[in-house]
């Protein structure tokens, strides 16, 4: 019983580290609940995720141009220069592009419902990988979007890169550096099964528990052989209507941020796995001349119940 009781104690010492590092960025922030937990549970909240970017990192939103549409007719950002990161040398104008964009935020709700997403920026530990990962695949066309978000998904569940399965492997390395991929089994947590699981998610309180169990079953497909695309977005992405998060905002669909380079951007998706991105670049703007870099832009939206993501310069299929 002794042996046990430690066996018990030791499992939700552990979780408490390791769902504390997913639970503070996950939640866009807990407020006075964050406060309360940190006390009843030691460290819960006291490391950091690998993507920390979360609602009040997306300052730039502009609500005096609601319903505003630029008066030059649009054109696709693809008829701009791309440069060597994927990424497009602005001008004067009004342009647009159907990209593929990718979930950054497992175990939640996917866009809808009229939410409204405002930018920010990449930020965290994993930060560089990420926005690697995003801005290489740009040159990889072969490399299909479903594995490209499997690996996204593998980093922020902080699975080991030598346990994955063999083609995930491959298109990690073909991806990224060998000192990125090193840094993610620096960061990595193993992997837990059945009762060991169980024991260890016995003491977390909600919606903590949803975030470390989420993160915990992806590392468990991401590592296993047979573990399917399928599979893991019904575990990344929720099913039905989504609740009010903690610290959501009212922000209406279609609300412009002003990127600090000068330029307005805003992001109207269509599922997690594409975004319709919209910009504007006013005649005597500073970002004329400078780089629109999609793996820069995270679009957060103001419902922290639903999943943040993150933009590529790869137009997608058939639009």
């Amino acid at each position: 019983m002794h042996r046990r009781t430690f066996i018990r104690g030791a499992a939700a010492s552990f979780v408490a580290a390791a769902a504390g590092s997913a639970a503070h960025a996950q939640l866009g922030g807990l407020g006075g609940l964050g406060d309360k937990l940190k006390k009843k549970v030691p460290n819960l909240l006291g490391d950091k995720q690998p993507i920390t970017t979360s609602l009040p990192d997306a300052k730039w939103g502009d609500s005096s141009k609601d319903g505003f549409t630029p008066r030059e007719a649009e054109r696709s950002l693809m008829t701009l220069q791309r440069t060597p990161n994927g990424g497009f040398v602005l001008q004067p104008g009004y342009y647009m592009l159907v990209d593929q964009s990718y979930c950054l935020k497992a175990g939640t709700h996917g866009p809808g419902g009229g939410d409204g997403y405002l930018y920010a920026p990449p930020k965290g530990p994993a930060e560089d990988a990420v926005m690697t990962i995003v801005r290489n695949s740009v040159n990889h066309p072969e490399i299909h979007q479903h594995d490209i978000q499997v690996l996204l998904w593998a980093i922020i569940a902080r699975a080991k890169f030598e346990d994955m399965q063999p083609e995930m492997k491959a298109t990690a390395a073909r991806l990224l550096t060998p000192r990125q991929l090193a840094g993610l089994n620096r960061s990595a947590l193993d992997v837990l099964h059945g009762n060991a699981l169980t024991d260890m998610l016995g003491g977390v309180p909600e919606p903590l528990r949803q975030i470390a169990e989420t993160e915990a079953r992806l590392r468990q497909l991401v590592t296993s052989p047979g573990g399917s695309f399928a599979e893991m977005e019904r575990i990344a992405v929720l099913s039905g209507n989504a609740p009010v998060g903690p610290g959501s905002q009212d922000i209406p669909s279609g609300r412009w941020s002003v990127h600090p380079d000068g330029y307005h951007v805003r992001y109207i998706p269509s599922g997690y796995s594409t975004t319709r991105v919209e910009i504007w670049v006013p005649q005597g703007s500073p970002a004329v001349g400078r780089e629109y870099d999609p793996a820069t832009h995270i679009a957060v939206p103001g419902n922290t119940a639903r999943q943040r993501l993150i933009q590529s310069g790869r137009p997608q299929q058939g639009q």
